[in-house]
């Protein structure tokens, strides 16, 4: 097996601890198209997801198995097949495109700026759902104080808006079947766009 240019030898394709250190303020490439059924929209990206160029790629992020627990897809997608999404009408943005360690790094003044910019991406690809995940970034994003989860009462450049728990492994609010439950309700939603509006934690 050849060796790094440091004399160290690739791990399976993971990236060493200095090459995730290294991706600090990198941006990953959205995965986007138009006229998606859905754009799903993360925080920003981790040092582990920009240091290997995919979206959701941290050991331990739960996105990929809750597409395939809720439906999405017909197996367990491993983040380097994340373009096949784009052939199921699935998309993925960030509303803060800068990696880094934790999203509590990022300011609320970024978070509002990351909000403009994703309306700007709606206007441009016409998604017809858009599920912010993590209620938290939303409501600091949109100025929506009292937001909960769910499908919200206003839509977003014509988009209609979900709010999804955050995948992230960090949120041990919710396991992967309460996950899988939440994002089945947007997906029953896409299929039948009459789904009710927000719907409290459980």
């Amino acid at each position: 097996m050849p060796a790094r240019s440091d004399g160290s030898k690739p791990r399976d394709g993971r990236p060493t601890r200095e090459e995730v250190a290294a991706a600090y303020g990198k941006t990953l490439p959205d995965l986007i198209a138009p006229d998606l059924d859905i754009l799903f929209c993360g925080i920003n990206p981790s040092l582990y997801s920009a240091a290997v160029g995919h979206h959701f790629a941290r050991p331990g992020n739960r996105f990929w198995p809750t597409l395939h627990a809720a439906g999405f897809t017909d197996r367990l997608l491993h983040p380097s097949e994340q373009r096949q999404l784009l052939g199921l009408g699935l998309g993925i943005t960030n509303l803060v495109a800068r990696a880094t360690a934790a999203a509590d790094e990022l300011t609320t003044e970024e978070l509002v700026a990351g909000g403009e910019i994703l309306e700007a991406k709606i206007r441009r690809y016409h998604p017809a759902f858009v599920a912010v995940l993590g209620v938290t970034a939303y409501r600091s994003a949109f100025g929506r104080r009292h937001a909960t989860l769910g499908r919200q009462p206003d839509a977003l450049a014509g988009a209609r808006l979900w709010v999804l728990p955050n995948p992230s492994g960090l949120n041990a609010h919710y396991q992967l079947p309460d996950l899988a439950h939440a994002f089945g309700r947007l997906k029953r939603a896409v299929e039948s766009p009459d789904e009710p509006g927000p719907v409290p934690r459980e």
